[in-house]
């Protein structure tokens, strides 16, 4: 949901005015891209940096800037100078970026990890009064089984999915509260009018507006079941990592349906990230394991939530702030107003299980806070820095995640789930160089040549001077030679 279609890169988060290819968005499932900045607001670019010194200008001497002042001499000019680089405009975005990065990290699994929890609890035995929780292995154990056996008391992965995504209707009420404190001298009616008129100004008429909601908020709830419902079978790590590759699905639909620009490292990119959902698929072989259909989950869901993104820019196109905010708060309000007879029909005829005194209401409450946390810094933190950071807030999950997994749960990270997981990395971060990467890497290299050539005549320019030095004899051994003669 970007002004830009531009995707994030290593080398320049933003891209070139040139470059087009999908940004990435944090959404309820993973991470979804925001309104984006120009060219000249990529880390490359410091519009705030001072101009450099000219190379006639002498070491210790000031140096005239375009507005007639001047910069500080020596150590001091050195240090203020440094100080400037450090507090620009664009250090302030990075420093930002980094802080968004850790609290969308922390956001994804804290909510996926709730998820999970839910799947793990069980009613209480008549003769303990501590919950029995299961044994977490899923290397040897077949989950579905063992939560058949011992009567699951929270087995609804739909009425968590319609839950969270309820969630989700305050996205436009937390965006107007923050533009009527930000802009006090707009009225609530100028916010909202200013929204809808947007729209209006595409062509969407009401009818065709409401239509589009309720097709995205049905691929919406479809991807994020599909997402919960994996959690049942694979440790959250594993569903973090298989969901990581919907940036190779973004890349793949934005190249067929929005005729993005062709790169070659990226489609061997998503070669990799597909050789990595493979190992997975078969870490645990596949005669009596539910991991491939759990990996098939997953992937569906990464799936999914690329073909929501290329059909939101190729459907709603541009998008701001409001326009955001507003269809977010539309798909929660059409979910819980629409899908609720689906929920309630599973729990009546027993596909789903969920004992109402024993509701697990702190994790399910976690998730869905923490998920509307992720969607938020996703979608309005573009604004303070680069979505660069916010994507790479998907990719720094798996780590931490795997972390939590092997003191909670005991999980083992080897052989084919570690080199898959591996893969999809290497995937996720080659998917993110830009069309014209050879062009940066001759670049730095061509740099790198010219101040090794710049530094070898300086070098033999000071060596022949100190030789000179040493062979010049001093005035007073001349006046002696002379006297001597």
């Amino acid at each position: 949901m970007t002004r830009d279609s531009e995707i994030p890169t290593i080398f320049n988060p933003r891209g070139s005015s040139r470059t087009r290819a999908p940004s990435v968005l944090v959404t309820d499932e993973g991470v979804a891209n925001g309104p984006a900045f120009g060219h000249s607001d990529s880390v490359g670019s410091h519009p705030d940096s001072a101009e450099p010194l000219s190379p006639s200008t002498p070491l210790g001497t000031s140096n005239g800037t375009a507005n007639g002042t001047t910069q500080p001499i020596g150590i001091r000019g050195k240090l203020k100078s440094c100080s400037a680089s450090f507090c620009s405009k664009s250090a302030r975005k990075i420093y930002f970026g980094i802080w968004v990065t850790v609290c969308v990290t922390a956001s994804w699994v804290g909510a996926t990890h709730s998820i999970k929890y839910l799947y793990l609890r069980r009613p209480k035995d008549e003769d303990y009064d501590d919950p029995i929780l299961v044994p977490h292995d899923t290397t040897d154990l077949n989950m579905t089984v063992v939560q058949t056996k011992y009567a699951v008391s929270y087995q609804a992965p739909f009425f968590t999915t319609w839950f969270v995504t309820n969630w989700t209707m305050f996205f436009f009420p937390l965006y107007f509260i923050s533009r009527l404190s930000t802009k006090r001298c707009e009225s609530m009616s100028d916010i909202l009018t200013e929204s809808i008129r947007d729209f209006r100004d595409k062509g969407f008429t009401a009818v065709r507006f409401m239509t589009r909601c309720s097709l995205f908020c049905l691929l919406w709830v479809g991807t994020n079941y599909m997402y919960i419902l994996s959690l049942k079978i694979l440790l959250a790590t594993d569903v973090m990592a298989l969901f990581a590759t919907n940036v190779s699905f973004v890349y793949l639909l934005s190249w067929v349906i929005l005729h993005e620009q062709f790169v070659g490292i990226r489609i061997m990119a998503v070669i990799i990230c597909d050789t990595g959902v493979a190992l997975l698929a078969y870490m645990d072989g596949i005669t009596g394991s539910p991991t491939l259909g759990g990996v098939v989950l997953a992937t569906s869901a990464a799936a999914g939530s690329g073909v929501y993104k290329v059909l939101f820019k190729k459907v709603i196109g541009e998008a701001t702030y409001g326009q955001v905010a507003l269809f977010f708060s539309l798909i929660g309000m059409l979910n819980a107003a629409l899908l609720w007879p689906l929920s309630l029909g599973l729990f009546l005829t027993g596909v789903e299980t969920l004992h109402w005194d024993r509701l697990p209401w702190p994790a399910l409450l976690s998730a869905s806070c923490l998920s509307l946390v992720a969607n938020l810094l996703g979608n309005f933190s573009v604004a303070l820095t680069y979505d660069l950071f916010i994507t790479l807030g998907l990719i720094t999950a798996v780590p931490v995640s795997a972390a939590l997994d092997v003191v909670l749960y005991g999980a083992q990270f080897e052989g084919m789930k570690l080199a898959g997981m591996i893969l999809i990395a290497v995937g996720f971060f080659l998917v993110m160089f830009p069309d014209n990467w050879p062009d940066y890497i001759t670049r730095l290299l061509r740099n790198i040549i010219m101040l090794t050539h710049s530094a070898r005549p300086s070098f033999s320019k000071r060596g022949a001077q100190q030789a000179a030095n040493e062979e010049r004899p001093s005035r007073r051994d001349v006046t002696t030679v002379i006297i001597r003669h």
